[in-house]
């Protein structure tokens, strides 16, 4: 993959973020998911994956974009608090560290009390799992593979800039209990979602993002905090069970279907890119062995065919909610959104620097 190529599409999916509003899809929650200037989930991953572009890059007109966003949205007034709108937070904590701004510290420091606080703050469910409460919605009883991208992470750094190891053990356990009920066994892959009160995975779906949560999210953890031994072992040793079975169902022109065992079902850009950019980011620092490097490759070059010349990342599926059975998510519809741009900007930086260590 030659260095130029990619350079040019990571200027332009960037540019295309900063500028993402709703071109006319009829949207369904509370806070929009595709308008750029919201403060939701889509809207963190995007902000993440730019900050990622800044700290590759240095530029100076990505930095002060987020530090504007920030300060526009804390004047507006920042939305309730849950698991998903905790997501913008993990570029947050980035900008604490970069700026030491009073605000930014503030804003940080009541949100990650709020998450640790267990009879105000965010809700517990069964094994004291984040319940993965929304907008709008308490989702009783409800854990999603989505929760420890949206929620944990952001734990995980505000532990070291706060020095509080009782966030990051906390953030330890999260992983620990959310693979305990949603890792399937038999496929190597993991399920959308558990139900505490009904004590059941719901259509048992392996969906194609949720997986890419953890895939691109485990890596990612691990440079936030040093681990126990045995603890990064077994997140790793999930890691390799799950990418040994996506390689088995990466497609020929290297996507994955949103339903990833159904080939029936949509082929999808974000969870391939956000597999994409787990995998070669293991392969760079040594979790995963060489042999899983073509995929990587291959899921780059797929990604990249689907970069449009205004740099929008299509075939990316809207946001999902859990569903009871296969046909809910091939039904999802597809739209231009904040977080397949991001995880795009993880997969091509990534890509660039396997492009700079080979050259």
């Amino acid at each position: 993959m030659k260095r130029d190529t990619i350079l040019n599409a990571i200027e332009r999916v960037s540019g295309a973020m900063r500028s993402m509003k709703n071109e006319g899809v009829d949207e369904i929650y509370p806070i929009g998911l595709i308008d750029i200037d919201l403060w939701e989930w889509p809207q963190g991953v995007g902000l993440y994956g730019m900050y990622q572009y800044y700290e590759e890059t240095k530029d100076a007109g990505t930095l002060q974009f987020l530090t504007d966003w920030f300060d526009a949205r804390i004047r507006e007034g920042l939305p309730e608090k849950n698991v998903n709108t905790c997501s913008p937070l993990l570029t947050l904590i980035s900008l604490c560290e970069l700026t030491g701004r009073e605000e930014y510290i503030r804003v940080c420091d009541v949100w990650s009390r709020w998450i640790m606080d267990r009879e105000n703050g965010l809700i517990r469910t069964g094994d004291n799992a984040f319940q993965h409460m929304i907008t709008g919605d308490p989702n009783d009883g409800q854990i999603l593979i989505d929760t420890l991208f949206m929620t944990v992470l952001f734990l995980t750094k505000a532990g070291v800039y706060f020095k509080r190891p009782d966030y990051i053990e906390e953030a330890k356990k999260q992983f620990l209990i959310h693979i305990k009920y949603l890792y399937d066994r038999h496929s190597g892959l993991f399920f959308h979602g558990w139900d505490f009160n009904g004590r059941h995975n719901y259509g048992a779906v392996r969906w194609g993002r949720g997986n890419g949560w953890y895939t691109c999210g485990i890596v990612d953890f691990l440079d936030m905090t040093e681990l126990e031994d045995g603890i990064k072992q077994y997140l790793l040793d999930t890691m390799h069970s799950q990418v040994h079975a996506l390689a088995a169902l990466q497609a020929n022109d290297g996507m994955w279907h949103t339903v990833l065992d159904d080939p029936s079902s949509y082929a999808e850009t974000s969870c391939t890119a956000a597999f994409g950019y787990g995998i070669l980011k293991a392969v760079r620092k040594g979790y995963l062995p060489q042999k899983y490097l073509p995929a990587g490759r291959k899921a780059l070059q797929a990604v990249l065919d689907r970069i449009d010349a205004n740099g929008i990342v299509r075939e990316v599926s809207y946001g999902t909610p859990v569903g009871n059975d296969a046909r809910f998510y091939k039904e999802i519809p597809i739209s231009p959104m904040t977080y397949g741009q991001a995880l795009t900007l993880l997969i091509l930086m990534e890509g660039l620097r396997h492009a700079n260590s080979s050259s």
